[in-house]
């Protein structure tokens, strides 16, 4: 199948092969693995480092006219102005990485002129690799995947990010997570949101949201789930979602009915229930003893 595949697509699993050997090899290892701290909560390893630079160097080996926007190195590489856009996270999920736990991925998009157009997510522990060009359909290891067929949302299961951030807001995140868990089968955090959008375009979860999340967190994943029939966008519901910090993945008809429960606690939402929800918070604070978040970074670049 590799001889049918879109060239750029090639070079981006040969991208993600190299990176994730090198996440192999560490991870037989693990506490040797040499840890630092961005912001609380938030790691780096030279690991993260090592794959980014494998990724680079075959990605700007193949095309140097592009452009890379990367997690770790931002867009020191490539050329600034170009059409074609790779936005890469070597290791989605360094937390769970450095803890042994086996959920991560290397995730490469290629972005031309704004839209996504080729998507790899690759998890080197088991060895699965997803892929997926514009137009051509979503694959996991050459096989075609297409999002759940559920159609009810009590019926599901629904994948998400819990907050770990400096600024998070704790307590609406209670609200958000109280509101699923009573209308849904399960709520689940694996920890890597590049395999949670995967994992909604194989069916292996009906659906996806999480705020705080970086271009490069979900940019290949949500090609996998548009091209696996799904839906993508922020909490509104509305296709505006990579550089908004908020997104929400799921097969159509569950899409429509996690809108309503979400579109209130999106950045995009009314100020009544803006208020509204500020309110309840408020009062779990007082009954939890919860701080109220600090001033975040903004999510993205």
């Amino acid at each position: 199948m590799t001889s049918t595949l879109h060239p750029m697509l090639n070079v981006a699993i040969k991208a993600a092969r190299a990176a994730g050997s090198i996440i192999n090899r560490a991870a037989l290892d693990v506490e040797a693995v040499r840890v630092s701290q961005k912001q609380i909560n938030d790691f780096v390893t030279e690991v993260d480092t090592a794959s980014e630079e494998a990724i680079v160097q075959t990605l700007l080996g193949a095309y140097p006219e592009h452009g890379i926007l990367a997690e770790e190195s931002g867009r020191k590489h490539g050329k600034a102005d170009a059409d074609h856009l790779w936005i890469i996270d070597p290791l989605d999920g360094t937390t769970n990485f450095i803890h042994g736990f086996p959920v991560y991925a290397v995730s490469i998009a290629l972005s031309y002129k704004g839209r996504i157009e080729q998507a790899v997510v690759y998890d080197p522990a088991r060895n699965d690799l997803f892929t997926a060009t514009a137009g051509r359909g979503a694959f996991l290891n050459d096989r075609r995947i297409r999002v759940s067929k559920r159609t009810q949302l009590k019926d599901c299961l629904i994948s998400t990010g819990f907050p770990f951030r400096t600024g998070d807001d704790y307590a609406q995140y209670l609200q958000i997570f109280t509101e699923f868990s009573q209308r849904t089968a399960g709520l689940r955090r694996p920890g890597a949101a590049a395999l949670d959008l995967a994992y909604v375009a194989a069916g292996f979860s009906d659906g996806f949201f999480e705020s705080g999340l970086s271009p490069w967190d979900v940019a290949a994943g949500s090609l996998l789930v548009t091209e696996a029939g799904g839906l993508m966008g922020n909490f509104s519901g509305e296709a505006d979602y990579l550089f908004q910090g908020e997104c929400m993945a799921a097969a159509p008809r569950i899409y429509g009915q996690m809108v309503p429960i979400l579109s209130k606690y999106s950045k995009f939402a009314s100020a009544a229930a803006k208020n509204e929800v500020a309110t309840r918070s408020n009062a779990l604070r007082q009954i939890l003893g919860i701080a109220p978040p600090a001033q975040a970074a903004p999510a993205g670049e």
